[in-house]
């Protein structure tokens, strides 16, 4: 699926200018301005590597454990994330995807096993286009951008707009907040998931932070990102704490 995904990198894509984005409403102006740099290609599909804390338990109990992982992120098409993590002599590893979620405890004790069904993809389908959001900003300018999808913009407030993805019969609504500069510094978005008590699917708030942001071949994007389920609430709870330290776009898949 890697390199599936990798495939659809667009070989000589258009070149960003700000004419793209006149018609949006003010802040995503402002956020496609600060995250793309005039002239740069086009590239709808990254590569990302990463290390953090990621956590299988609660707020009340957060035992995170120490974690690297890749990523190809193709939104609206989708993505793969393989990831290892450990806290002393446990070992957890495996991948998610919008087909699967599949971890390994000592790497042949199986943890989790899920995907396969409409749940399931639509609560992946919720992640990685808000990650679009912060790590591939060319895949959500205005119009269609891949046969069978499409990204409206709507304005909330001065300095809040939110995009609208739809690919096929699956639509996710997700809000990005900028400051002055257009930094994207919150995404936030009501998700499908059974992340509750009562292990039901059902739309709950998730969303996070960004900070410390560079520029990777013209797109300036944030490496530093702390997120969890119940964004905005008392209830919230980072589970996934990262670091990236490297995002790369015009070789996709070349070492997979």
């Amino acid at each position: 699926m890697w390199q599936q995904l990798a495939a659809g990198q667009p070989e000589t894509p258009a070149l960003f200018n700000e004419k793209i984005i006149e018609t949006l409403p003010a802040p995503a102006q402002r956020y496609f301005r600060y995250s793309i740099k005039e002239g740069t290609p086009l590239y709808t599909i990254a590569e990302i590597s990463m290390h953090g804390q990621f956590s299988l338990g609660s707020k009340q109990a957060p035992d995170y454990m120490s974690m690297s992982a890749r990523q190809i992120l193709a939104a609206p098409n989708g993505f793969v994330w393989k990831m290892q993590a450990s806290r002393g002599a446990m070992r957890i590893s495996g991948s998610d995807s919008g087909e699967w979620t599949r971890f390994w405890l000592m790497e042949f004790i199986p943890v989790a096993r899920m995907g396969g069904d409409k749940d399931h993809a639509r609560a992946a389908y919720g992640r990685y286009v808000a990650e679009a959001l912060f790590w591939t900003p060319a895949a959500l300018l205005p119009g269609p951008n891949v046969a069978d999808s499409n990204v409206v913009w709507q304005e909330v407030d001065d300095n809040t707009a939110r995009a609208i993805i739809t690919r096929g019969d699956l639509q996710q609504a997700v809000e990005v907040t900028v400051d002055e500069e257009g930094r994207p510094i919150i995404v936030s978005f009501q998700r499908w998931t059974n992340a509750n008590p009562e292990k039901v699917f059902r739309l709950q708030p998730f969303g996070g932070t960004l900070s410390e942001f560079r520029e990777f071949e013209g797109f300036y994007l944030p490496t530093h990102i702390e997120a969890g389920n119940n964004f905005g609430t008392e209830d919230y709870f980072p589970f996934y704490i990262i670091d990236v330290t490297d995002i790369r776009f015009a070789d996709v898949g070349k070492e997979e």
